[in-house]
């Protein structure tokens, strides 16, 4: 079954990084959400964080699983964090996909990335957890993503009740 996937991801490091993965889902005949070309995202951040956010809202609407792409300074990413924060809310099923061994423009790799990003997901005040704690997550390179990720889709979107 296909799912409607917002990708989550730090943009200014990533984009190549990201642009191979959802490339490959598209490939394979599935919808993803969050396309954004560089220009449009310029004129959102002219917005404001007020734009930025419902935007994030906006490309989230009609989405069944969140996908973080974590590279090297994902987790610090305030916007990651509400990406996150604002999936987990709509009940979405969430997955990590690390991205550091995916070669960029220059055929560079980078520093494998934190997956703590806070602890922001919770039942109930008493109940706050880490990403790592929650959500499993696979290595694109290592744990062969091109014919895996449609799986890990599905288990998170499972994992979630969806």
């Amino acid at each position: 079954m296909a799912r409607r996937t917002f990708f989550s991801f730090h943009y200014a490091n990533d984009v190549w990084r990201a642009n191979i993965v959802r490339n490959s889902w598209v490939t394979q005949d599935r919808k993803a959400a969050g396309f954004i070309d560089a220009a449009d995202f310029e004129e959102i951040k002219r917005g404001g964080d007020s734009a930025i956010k419902k935007w994030i809202r906006e490309q989230l609407d009609g989405t069944s699983v969140t996908v973080v792409l974590i590279g090297s300074e994902t987790s610090n990413r305030d916007y990651i964090k509400y990406e996150l924060e604002k999936s987990w809310e709509k009940g979405n099923g969430i997955l990590g996909i690390y991205v550091h061994n995916v070669k960029d423009s220059n055929g560079n790799t980078s520093k494998k990335g934190d997956n703590s990003f806070g602890p922001i997901f919770t039942n109930n005040k008493d109940d706050k957890k880490y990403f790592f704690e929650r959500f499993k997550t696979y290595d694109w390179v290592d744990d062969n993503g091109y014919s895996n990720m449609g799986d890990w889709i599905e288990k998170a979107a499972s994992d979630a009740g969806k």
